[in-house]
């Protein structure tokens, strides 16, 4: 009989909303989650800071160099309805600042993507931590707007 190995703890992983100097954000596809868009990211390796993990799951998914803005969300994931596997996941959602547009995909996690502005995106058949690490991502650009506070690191999409 073999051994099936059973999660203990809940996973820490890393997602990227990543903002072009449009102000776009990018969007894709992983058959990871069924028919449902999503964001790039993944584990956070052992001995690796958070903030290091999404730059490399952005790297390697995209081909894209990023810089992290912030941490905008953290969201628990208990046994993700839309998701490939029965797992229950924390999320670190990070805002990141592309250097260029010009993604590349691995071909293995990621399927296709889309640069779209962040309303656009909820038009998208998003998963629904997406939809709710977008949906935030637009209150907090408009409270920035609506204060005058320019957010230099995030480029134009911190004034949508």
């Amino acid at each position: 009989m073999g051994s099936r190995l059973v999660q203990l703890y809940p996973e820490a992983t890393v997602g990227a909303l990543i903002v072009n100097e449009k102000g776009e954000v990018l969007i894709v596809h992983s058959k990871k989650w069924g028919e449902k868009f999503t964001v790039p990211g993944g584990h956070i390796e052992l001995g690796e800071r958070a903030e290091d993990a999404i730059v490399r799951e952005v790297k390697e998914e995209t081909g894209l160099d990023s810089e992290v803005v912030e941490l905008l969300v953290l969201q628990q994931a208990i046994y993700p309805k839309d998701y490939h596997k029965h797992e229950h996941y924390i999320f670190m959602d990070y805002v990141c600042k592309a250097r260029s547009s010009d993604v590349k995909l691995d071909g293995r996690e990621l399927q296709s993507y889309i640069w779209v502005k962040p309303e656009d995106a909820l038009k998208l058949d998003l998963e629904e931590y997406t939809r709710n690490f977008v949906q935030e991502f637009i209150l907090r650009s408009k409270r920035l707007k609506e204060s005058g506070v320019r957010d230099e690191r995030a480029g134009p999409a911190t004034l949508l």
